[in-house]
């Protein structure tokens, strides 16, 4: 496992390896004590992850709630954001307790958005499941949805505590999916980095994802 450290408005660090998930629980104590934890994911990502997050969450002494959303890029609207505060509500949670974050781009863009918003912000954590979450949206800050005048419109900075990149989530995503990470890596290293570009040359193979991660992550961080 590698780590990066971000300096921003919250530092945080991004922690890429393989296995994280089954110990999620354990990364996340060492930014926070046990407190209550909304799971916000998508229904197509939460069947594969959910329960081996939630576990690992229980096991390390959190409260374990989920919000389950239909998957897709129609989902990330204020409604879906409004009915996350409702469940939030319901569920009693205060400025103590956080939000992970665990699927693709428009997870961690409703959930980050959902935390910057509730109680005026708090806290939470990203788990990327795919390949551009990993190299793009989940670094940053950037979260928001979309309103029908335009994409992302509607937004704020909020910086994770925390970026889990498990790169075991890459494997089971679909081939067009895992290609638009592709395209965005392949954009880093025409502009920044000819080895990084290397990699694609000598075609994107199992083996070589670990380091295409790092790297673009460190090179987002750098620009």
């Amino acid at each position: 496992m590698r780590k990066i450290h971000i300096n921003a408005s919250r530092d945080y660090d991004i922690l890429i390896g393989r296995n994280l998930l089954p110990d999620t629980g354990s990364y996340l104590r060492s930014v926070c004590q046990p407190k209550r934890v909304c799971v916000i994911s998508d229904d197509i990502v939460f069947p594969l992850y959910g329960a081996t997050v939630a576990k690992s969450l229980e096991e390390a002494g959190f409260e374990v709630s989920q919000f389950i959303f239909p998957n897709g890029e129609p989902s990330k609207t204020l409604s879906t954001v409004s009915q996350i505060f409702d469940f939030l509500t319901e569920k009693h949670f205060t400025r103590s307790d956080l939000l992970v974050a665990l699927g693709g781009g428009v997870v961690g863009d409703l959930a980050g958005f959902a935390a910057a918003c509730y109680l005026r912000g708090i806290k939470f954590i990203q788990i990327p499941t795919t390949f551009l979450a990993q190299i793009d949206s989940s670094v940053g800050g950037k979260t928001g949805v979309d309103i029908p005048g335009g994409k992302n419109l509607v937004g704020a900075f909020w910086q994770p505590s925390l970026v889990l990149c498990d790169i075991n989530t890459l494997s089971t995503l679909p081939q067009e999916t895992f290609a638009d990470g592709t395209a965005e890596a392949v954009k880093y290293g025409l502009i920044y980095d000819e080895h990084l570009f290397d990699l694609f040359r000598q075609h994107l193979l199992e083996e070589h994802l670990f380091d295409v991660v790092y790297r673009c992550i460190e090179i987002k961080k750098e620009v």
